[in-house]
Formats: structure tokens, C-alpha cells, sequence
């Protein structure tokens, strides 16, 4: 892994280059800073993961349209990520830690991309950023919103310029958002699946009213205002427990359509799939604390995997390497006492 590569301008033909032909053109994560009319920087991370684009073409589309001598409004700190498993089309290489766990707090062993990413904040932290922004595609179903981690009127103005559903989270530790929370208002995007023509139009447009953005509204916000839920568990499957789609061998059958509940405030009693001969061992669903909760929120009825109380999942999806490189899913709930 290559240290930190940090320039203060645009190289050429950069955004004519897909997010696979990036590694030809960068010798690896890159930090990039233009200048704009307002000094203190919108910060935004692309290719955390290297199979979400979105990131990357809003950028290209959103550079595009200043070219040829037109100022940007704000200055932009460009930090384009896993440009290697970009390459490959791949969340993160074999080897490597994923790029969204190894920020500050991060509860993975060490590695020298830790390091990176203390440098990437260290380099931002004099520059003090208006805002940051962190695009990411998802694998299932699921609408756009925005994620935080903190519950402050600025942070919830950044996450309503983008949609009014908002999910705000504790775990998992060691995201950009939560890093750069430290320095300015922070915020993840989730913008659909990959290959989505409208993912790419939001991120872009949402970046560039950020970059519009002179200063945050002061006033609260109410539950009117936004659908606001809460993470209360990462439910991963165990290791060594086999799961898949088709009838057959696997420990778990998950149910074809899973995708299908996300952002669904489910029963009790919703079948998530089927448990062949083994108990709730199977999963591992922690809290914001990291203690474990299976119990809490999983139930076996006569061979069903079943939710034992009502919650709304998110990022459930049918892609079984997602689900064994990250989770299966995350669970929430409404939180609109809070604002």
C-alpha cells in the first residue's frame, strides 16, 4: 500500500476515467484540493469501497460542469479512496481492510491504511471543513438517505438537504463519518444501487448545493420536518454457519426476496428466511454497545428464522459476498423523540 498521495489540483483527463481506470493514473488514495470563492473546504470521500461508483461519477459529472475557468463556489478536499479494488470491481482486495472500518475509533487490528486515514484527517483538520460528505452505493433495495452520528441541528440540516429519511448510528466504529464528526457537520450518502443513473444525479446535485451553502439553517427540526430511525443492532451471520438462496445444504435458506423489507417497519413474526437443524446461534446481532442482542430481535418458529419484535431492517441484500465481507443487515427504529 502506497502512503497518501496529496495534490492541489486536477490532473488531467482525470474525470475522463471510469473508477476502474483510476489505478492506472493514481499510485493510490489520493487527496485532492481545489480552490473555490469560500476558503473552508467541503470534504468529500469517494471509492471507500471500491464497487460503489456513485461516488466517483457525481464527482466527474459535478467537476464537468466548472471546467474552463469557472470558479467553484466553496473549495473542494477530493479524497478518492480503495482505487485498487476499484480496478477490480471489488469492495476491498484480499488482504486489504475495508477502507469504512479502519477510521479512527476503528475496532480492526491495525494496518498501514489506518495510518492513511490519521493523515487524511490530520491533513483536513487545519483547513477546517464546512461539511463532509461520504457517497456510498448499497447492494439490496433500499431508498436514498442519509446517515450521522450525531444528532446536532447542523448535522441534521446536511442530512435533510439530501432526503428526509435520516438513519443516525453508533456502530460500526471506524467510518469516515464519525472521524471527520470531530472536525464539521458529517454525513454518509447511500444512494441506491450501483449502475443507477438517478444515484449519480442526487449525489451530484446534493454535492453541489453543499458547495452552494454559505451556512447551516440555525432552526430545530421536528418530526415533521424528517423520518429519523435509529440503528439498535448489526446483525452479521456467525462464522462457519453456510448460508445462501437455494433450498439444499445451508444452514440458513434466506428468503429470495429479502431485499424486498428494507425500510419496512416490520412485525413481530416476519419470516427473514429458514433454519436448517441449528439454533439462533447462527446469527450474531450486536447494539451500539457491541453486546450481543440475537435474543432480542430473532426468533425460530417451526424451522422459520422470524424477527421476534417489530424493527425496521436496512441493507439487506442478495449479494452473499456483502453479506459475509460486512453483515447481513442493520435494524432500526424510529427515533423521532429525539429531535
Amino acid at each position: 500500500m502506497g502512503m497518501l498521495q496529496e495534490i492541489d489540483y486536477l490532473p488531467e483527463n482525470l474525470l475522463g476515467l471510469k473508477a476502474s481506470q483510476l489505478a492506472d493514473h493514481l499510485a493510490g488514495p489520493t487527496l485532492i484540493h481545489l480552490s473555490g470563492r469560500r476558503v473552508e473546504p467541503l470534504f468529500v470521500s469517494v471509492l471507500m469501497h471500491g464497487n460503489e461508483n456513485v461516488g466517483w461519477e457525481a464527482i466527474r459529472a459535478l467537476l464537468a460542469g466548472y471546467q474552463g475557468g469557472k470558479d467553484l463556489p466553496r473549495s473542494l478536499s477530493l479524497f478518492i479512496g480503495n482505487v485498487k479494488a476499484a480496478a477490480k470491481g471489488l469492495r476491498l482486495l484480499p488482504g486489504q481492510p475495508d477502507f469504512n472500518r479502519i477510521w479512527c475509533g476503528s475496532e480492526l487490528p491495525e494496518t498501514a491504511e489506518h495510518q492513511m486515514m490519521v493523515q487524511v484527517v490530520e491533513r483536513m483538520r487545519p483547513r477546517k471543513p464546512f461539511a463532509s460528505v461520504d457517497v456510498h452505493n448499497n447492494t439490496g433495495l433500499n431508498p436514498h438517505y442519509a446517515c450521522l452520528n450525531r444528532l446536532d441541528t447542523s448535522f441534521l440540516h446536511l442530512a435533510l438537504l439530501f432526503s428526509r429519511t435520516v438513519v443516525y448510528f453508533l456502530r460500526p466504529k471506524g467510518v469516515q463519518s464519525m472521524a471527520f464528526a470531530e472536525l464539521c457537520p458529517s454525513v454518509t450518502l447511500e444512494c441506491g444501487k450501483v449502475g443507477s443513473t438517478y444515484g449519480v444525479d442526487h449525489a451530484r446535485d446534493y454535492l453541489d448545493a453543499c458547495l452552494h451553502l454559505a451556512e447551516y439553517p440555525q432552526h430545530a427540526l421536528t418530526h415533521l420536518d424528517i423520518d429519523l430511525f435509529h440503528t439498535v443492532a448489526q446483525v452479521k451471520i456467525s462464522p462457519n454457519v453456510s448460508f445462501g438462496f437455494s433450498p439444499g445444504e445451508s444452514d440458513i435458506v434466506l428468503d429470495p426476496d429479502i431485499d424486498h423489507l428494507n425500510f419496512r417497519e416490520l412485525p413481530a413474526g416476519t419470516p427473514f428466511g429458514w433454519i436448517n437443524g441449528t439454533g439462533l446461534e447462527v446469527l450474531d446481532a450486536r447494539d451500539e454497545q457491541g453486546q450481543e442482542v440475537t435474543r432480542d430481535f430473532f426468533a425460530i418458529e417451526e424451522g422459520q428464522l422470524c424477527l421476534h419484535r417489530s424493527v425496521m431492517p436496512s441493507m439487506l441484500t442478495k449479494d452473499l459476498d456483502v453479506i459475509h465481507q460486512d453483515c447481513l443487515c442493520y435494524l432500526m427504529e424510529r427515533y423521532e423523540s429525539h429531535l
